[in-house]
């Protein structure tokens, strides 16, 4: 009997070597994303001193969308994010997809945020 691979160990996987590569500091912030069935969370971390700087979710309380679709909320967590990492002084950031492909929500949180101020 063959049983099928589990998609969110390969992730993981796939995640920790694209973290192998990239961390983020305190001037320039790794843009980390997050996706579950229902929502998606972003957030921007500063790994020397491990603490989160900013962060933004589908799950917030500034977060209204008339819109259902998943990719419209990511746009907007994406555009949430940029515009309070900008209050902070955050403009530079390092792209962290989690092991996700980059199309999707994935893509729109990516481009929403770039609009927004964001450049990586």
């Amino acid at each position: 009997m063959i049983t099928k691979p589990d998609k969110n160990k390969t992730r993981k996987k796939r995640h920790a070597r694209v973290r192998s590569k990239i961390t983020g500091t305190e001037s320039r912030p790794r843009l980390n994303v997050f996706r579950s069935n229902k929502n998606i969370y972003a957030q921007l971390i500063d790994d020397m001193n491990g603490v989160t700087l900013v962060s933004a979710s589908s799950q917030d309380k500034e977060f209204n969308l008339d819109s259902n679709t998943n990719v419209d909320a990511a746009a907007k967590v994406g555009e949430l994010v940029a515009k309070r990492a900008v209050e902070k002084g955050l403009k530079s950031v390092v792209f962290d997809r989690g092991g996700y492909l980059y199309h999707g929500r994935i893509k729109a949180l990516a481009e929403a945020a770039r609009e927004n101020g964001l450049e990586f």
